[in-house]
């Protein structure tokens, strides 16, 4: 059984209307296995949303400048099909309970055609982006990308790409990306599979299955189990009442961090998302009292060789327990790197059976409060630079030009006191929290987030820095 989607689709956005082009794939190669941990993972996850599981679709919009004849971007997406087995493959719920995932040999992916003038390229596509990305994927009959095309004059003029979460993470996403304008360009699949070799998705479940990977596997749930027992059972132990039945998010637009991070991460041999981890521990410690840390984290897996360059969903979890946080920051930052790298070395498992050894230990009542969530996503979106750029002035000129906002509201996520992204920004760094005020009102969400600033640009200039 294969994927066949209809040629012909017709889709309404705003007052244009757009066409689906069914780009054709055959001859490549096919089979059945398990699920690999990422793609079972994420499935769990979504299977769970009901018609919110669009939430989960990882995508991707820009214009695209100077633009591509339309025809070359047609044939750069079916050879993409030859090069990443994870965009022609469908996951199947088995009646154990598992999923085993088919990799189509042949088969058509959808890419939604819409003409537009130049100067309205960019508005209708995100429109029709948005709307690819508020569809939710079919993991069982539908391949997981889907991908708007705006056309003037014949040539691309904005893309955008939407993709299951079950099929890549954001650093598989942007993996695709490039590879989609390199084969535009005129590269050949061959030549990209000759330069970044990675697993494909039955690979990697194979291996997953394998002595080493159950061996690897039981590692990680032996480290996380170990870390549970020995952090705080409470970090945030006063409950307060909340402010309202959401979780309010928070931005902190930092000019001067972004250059501080840089300084810091320099002068203490850390990298940035250790240095940010670390400021974060002391805000906790100072808001709550509690000396021990601890963070789960979104670890992206490419450090290993056989991944570093996966279209696929590899990213998962890892448990960061950083014990005694009053110390001097400097010794913090220190420590922060030291646990760091051996989290990471520990975020690549079988997440149901971590979720069984977890729930264990909650029953005992021996497992760690890991409500907190740390994720630093500076990595996933190019960070491009600009004119007068404000994070390249000295920080006693940048610092007041930081803002703060309160953009939105969420809906509440439960077991989760806050979970905090840095992300760049033009010619800045942010730092987006949603928590729950039960626990953050938003007073303490505002004092954590300039707390965070305050220690890193502190830090910065007692190294020397500007």
């Amino acid at each position: 059984m294969w994927l066949m989607v209809r040629k012909t689709r017709r889709m309404t956005v705003s007052a244009s209307v757009s066409r689906v082009q069914g780009v054709g794939f055959s001859s490549g190669s096919s089979g059945t296995g398990p699920a690999t941990w990422g793609q079972q993972a994420i499935w769990d996850a979504i299977s769970k949303l009901g018609a919110d599981a669009y939430r989960y679709n990882v995508c991707i919009g820009f214009p695209v400048e100077p633009s591509i004849p339309v025809p070359q971007v047609l044939d750069a997406v079916e050879k993409l099909l030859h090069l990443h087995q994870s965009l022609r493959t469908r996951l199947v719920l088995e009646d154990s309970g598992r999923l085993s995932q088919i990799l189509d040999g042949s088969g058509e992916s959808p890419v939604y055609l819409l003409e537009a003038e130049a100067e309205q390229a960019e508005a209708q596509g995100r429109a029709l982006l948005a709307q690819l990305e508020t569809t939710p994927f079919d993991c069982a009959t539908e391949w997981p990308m889907r991908i708007a095309v705006v056309q003037t004059a014949g040539r691309m003029t904005f893309v955008g790409f939407c993709l299951s979460h079950t099929a890549v993470d954001g650093w598989g996403l942007s993996r695709v990306v490039m590879d989609l304008f390199a084969l535009a360009g005129g590269e050949s699949p061959e030549q990209l599979s000759a330069r970044s070799s990675a697993r494909q998705p039955l690979d990697e479940a194979a291996f997953q299955t394998s002595d080493r990977g159950r061996r690897r596997d039981a590692n990680a749930r032996q480290f996380w189990t170990k870390k549970l027992r020995l952090g705080p059972r409470s970090v945030f132990p006063t409950r307060r009442a909340p402010d309202a039945e959401v979780f309010p998010n928070a931005v902190l637009n930092s000019p001067s961090l972004a250059r501080a991070v840089e300084q810091v991460s320099l002068g203490h041999r850390a990298s940035g998302s250790s240095v940010l981890l670390a400021a974060a521990s002391v805000m906790v410690n100072r808001l709550t009292g509690t000396p021990d840390a601890m963070f789960q984290v979104v670890v992206n897996n490419r450090f290993r060789p056989e991944l570093t360059d996966a279209v696929s969903t590899v990213a998962q979890e890892g448990l960061i327990h950083l014990p005694d946080t009053k110390q001097e920051f400097a010794e913090v930052v220190r420590r922060a790197q030291a646990v760091t790298l051996s989290s990471y070395r520990n975020a690549y498992y079988d997440k149901r059976q971590l979720d069984r050894a977890i729930a264990e230990l909650v029953e005992q009542g021996t497992a760690a409060d890991r409500s907190c969530i740390f994720n630093d996503i500076r990595d996933l979106v190019p960070h491009y630079p600009m004119e007068n750029d404000p994070s390249k002035l000295p920080l006693a000129r940048s610092r007041p030009l930081t803002t703060f906002s309160w953009p939105v509201d969420c809906e509440p996520r439960p077991g989760t006191t806050f979970a905090m992204d840095a992300q760049h920004a033009p010619g800045s760094l942010e730092l987006s929290m949603t928590a729950d005020t039960a626990f953050l009102p938003r007073p303490d969400i505002e004092a954590f987030l300039y707390g965070i600033e305050e220690l890193v640009v502190d830090e910065a200039l007692a190294l020397g820095g500007d």
